[in-house]
């Protein structure tokens, strides 16, 4: 699933993880960042080791390397960008990967968060609808996590990359 299209959420979601999904969209940019933040801060260990190892880092210079190079507002401004979907070189970046390199930028910056990577406030305070979704992520299955994790990284970023219409769609037949 591209990240710059309206599609519906992917059938693999069962409806349980499909109402964590869009209690997750129904949060705000910072609500999200912060989300992604508690995830990685209270299920790291749980959440890890699967992205890192199906991903492949080379293909995310501009994200985990030029990235890291720049003042806390610009990475911050750049989360945001990339959360709200928006057309801009970083959110292209971004947009242009599978959903586990994308999880992998996520659990990169949120390892190196508060030493090359902008904090997340001191002051900070949770809201219930972060609270809730992070109940409910903690009481599902391994695979469901990672389900919910890489269709939300998933939907954001940017690209312009449409998907191929269906047969249904076109009333055609394939061909080879």
């Amino acid at each position: 699933m591209t990240a710059s299209q309206n599609q519906p959420i992917p059938q693999a979601l069962t409806n349980e993880t499909q109402k964590v999904v869009e209690a997750f969209n129904a949060l705000d940019t910072d609500a999200k960042l912060a989300w992604f933040y508690f995830v990685y801060e209270k299920m790291g260990d749980s959440v890890t080791p699967a992205a890192p190892a199906a991903a492949e880092p080379n293909l995310a210079p501009m994200l985990l390397g030029d990235y890291l190079q720049l003042s806390n507002e610009e990475q911050l401004a750049i989360m945001r960008q990339i959360v709200n979907r928006e057309d801009t070189d970083y959110s292209r970046a971004y947009g242009a990967l599978k959903e586990n390199n994308q999880l992998l930028v996520w659990y990169a910056w949120a390892v190196a968060m508060g030493d090359t990577v902008v904090d997340i406030p001191e002051d900070y305070e949770t809201t219930d609808a972060i609270d809730n979704l992070l109940s409910q992520i903690e009481g599902l299955a391994f695979e469901q996590q990672m389900s919910i994790f890489r269709t939300i990284a998933g939907e954001m970023g940017y690209s312009d990359v449409k998907p191929i219409e269906t047969q249904a769609q076109t009333g055609k037949t394939s061909s080879l």
